[in-house]
């Protein structure tokens, strides 16, 4: 593994961004453009919204379609050749579904991580024992193979937080049920809440409790999501726009419209000025592990 992000995620969704624009500028719905490539709707969609890789050729197909300038043709070509690039969560490609593809890859690129978490602990900070318990029973049918790849896909992705260049600063905020829920065992519980006691050494991690006693707060509107940022460029603009994930049963969202990230960025700012401080998050945390212990 790099000591920074990598993949191709990043430049994946900048390409998709750049096409749908074209597109919206020919004044072409997405049926009428698969129609004029003589590709599916699917196809165009998971293009656009960064969930694939693209040749040149074709990216060469669809500015023409889309009477885009020589240069600009030319632009993007290019950047289709970036989307080729491979993450190392590529070499787990056989087991990992398509839309975790494209989070690990945008996770890898974020300079921040703001999670609200309702039930369970996020994947960067779980140990394998959690992990396994939660990918064993939402793959049921899946081998001990598959379930161990899984696990290490998950653990794999935790290096990110202690990487030597640009590791993200990461804030999360539990709400209290995900401390007291014996996840695995009470054994295994104990060890997860030591891995969280242990992540807040770390100078860039921040955590935060939200206890039952705060009674309502914006977190039990929202329910759980985690917020990207990315590194900013030289004039201050930022490479990908704000992103929030929120992962469903069935599958996940990706939220970026200006609108959704100011409603979001609201709720956060509330939610971890609800819970406890630093400090006395801490005193929970050891607290709720001494109990799983006894």
């Amino acid at each position: 593994m790099t000591d920074g992000p990598t993949g191709s995620t990043v430049p994946r969704r900048q390409l998709g961004r750049h096409l749908r624009e074209l597109r919206n500028r020919a004044r072409l719905t997405v049926r009428t453009a698969a129609d004029k490539l003589e590709w599916s709707e699917t196809k165009l969609w998971r293009i656009e919204t960064g969930q694939t890789s693209l040749r040149s050729l074709d990216v060469e197909a669809m500015c023409r379609v889309y009477g885009a300038p020589p240069d600009v043709t030319e632009a993007l070509m290019a950047l289709a050749k970036e989307t080729k690039a491979r993450g190392w969560w590529h070499a787990y490609g056989d087991v990992i579904r398509d839309s975790l593809d494209l989070y690990i890859g945008l996770e890898e690129a974020a300079s921040q991580l703001s999670w609200y978490t309702s039930e369970l602990v996020p994947g960067l900070l779980q140990t394998p024992d959690y992990a396994r318990t939660l990918i064993s029973a939402h793959y049921p049918n899946a081998s001990k193979e598959d379930i161990e790849r899984l696990v290490q896909v998950r653990i794999a992705r935790q290096s990110l937080l202690a990487r030597g260049t640009a590791a993200p600063t990461v804030k999360v905020a539990f709400n209290e049920a995900v401390l007291r829920r014996a996840v695995g065992g009470e054994e295994v519980m104990a060890g997860q809440l030591e891995r969280l006691i242990a992540a807040t050494n770390q100078p860039n991690v921040s955590l935060r409790v939200v206890p039952f006693e705060t009674g309502f707060h914006d977190g039990l509107l929202s329910g759980p999501f985690v917020m990207m940022r990315f590194p900013t460029t030289g004039d201050g603009r930022e490479i990908e726009p704000p992103t929030v994930y929120v992962d469903g049963f069935t599958g996940a969202l990706y939220l970026d419209k200006p609108e959704e990230i100011e409603r979001y960025d609201m709720a956060f700012n509330a939610i971890w000025t609800s819970a406890r401080d630093e400090a006395r998050s801490m005193s929970f945390l050891h607290e709720a592990a001494r109990e799983f212990k006894t």
